[in-house]
């Protein structure tokens, strides 16, 4: 179980992003991570993998646990050797660097005996990164692009992965291929924890959620329910009472009016 416990994370020593965010993950599930921009989902996610001082931030209380042990504080490559990877938002590939390369980047902290069994893993998951295996990162398609970052931290085999917005600008026929692949990454026994502002697709595969606004938990369900949630539906699904799209003039003061504000 990857557990996050009651943190609380600083900026600069002055500016106090998350306040007691709480979070579990078990190994055999995809837990979904919600939210607007400036919630605090991506600063949690830097806090688990150890990317928190890069950007002058810090945990100041609470702690994080991998199956017991104190991952708090500890830096990145700890993180990857005690078996938890993350696919930062942007995808942030090695655009000169080739597929191979980029691939083989992501496995560094894997013996080199290791290193060939899990690029045939990756190339068997990705049929399309193995047919372009030689090209610069650079020319792939976004889908693509999004796809050779997912593989690459799955050269670390992690136990549990971390999604920072995969979907993020890409097609829906795309956005669908990597619902699916996060299915089959979950189902060959990696956690998932999947942060997204795409609502519908993350809660139509994970079996828990969560919802954060401005540094909080506010809900914490099984993904159904949060799908049948009135509140979720309007402020993150898009449709109102009666199941129709709302407009944006009718949400644009939605802050006031959701229930767990109040």
């Amino acid at each position: 179980m990857l557990k996050v416990e009651n943190i609380e994370i600083v900026y600069e020593d002055v500016i106090l992003v998350t306040k007691g965010i709480s979070l579990e993950i078990p190994q055999d599930s995809i837990v979904a991570l919600l939210g607007g921009n400036g919630a605090g989902k991506t600063s949690t996610l830097r806090a688990i993998t150890g990317l928190l001082d890069i950007h002058r931030g810090r945990i100041a209380a609470g702690k994080i646990t991998l199956d017991g042990l104190d991952l708090t504080g500890r830096s990145a490559s700890d993180v990857v050797g005690a078996g938890v990877s993350q696919v930062m938002e942007g995808r942030r590939v090695f655009v000169d660097f080739t597929v191979d390369e980029n691939l083989r980047v992501g496995g560094h902290t894997q013996p080199r005996s290791a290193i060939n069994t899990n690029l045939d893993r990756v190339y068997t998951m990705f049929p399309v990164l193995a047919e372009r295996r030689k090209s610069r990162a650079g020319y792939l398609s976004g889908g693509e692009q999004q796809m050779l970052a997912i593989g690459r931290a799955l050269m670390a085999q992690p136990r549990y992965l971390l999604l920072d917005e995969p979907s993020l600008g890409l097609a829906p026929r795309i956005v669908a291929q990597i619902r699916d692949l996060i299915v089959d990454i979950n189902k060959a026994g990696t956690g998932v924890l999947l942060v997204e502002q795409n609502a519908a697709m993350a809660l139509s595969i994970a079996s828990h959620g969560y919802v954060m606004e401005n540094g909080r938990i506010v809900m914490d369900a099984a993904a159904e329910q949060l799908r049948n949630d009135a509140d979720i539906k309007e402020f993150y699904l898009g449709l109102s009472k009666e199941g129709a799209g709302t407009s944006y003039r009718d949400i644009k003061h939605y802050k006031r009016r959701k229930r767990w504000l109040s």
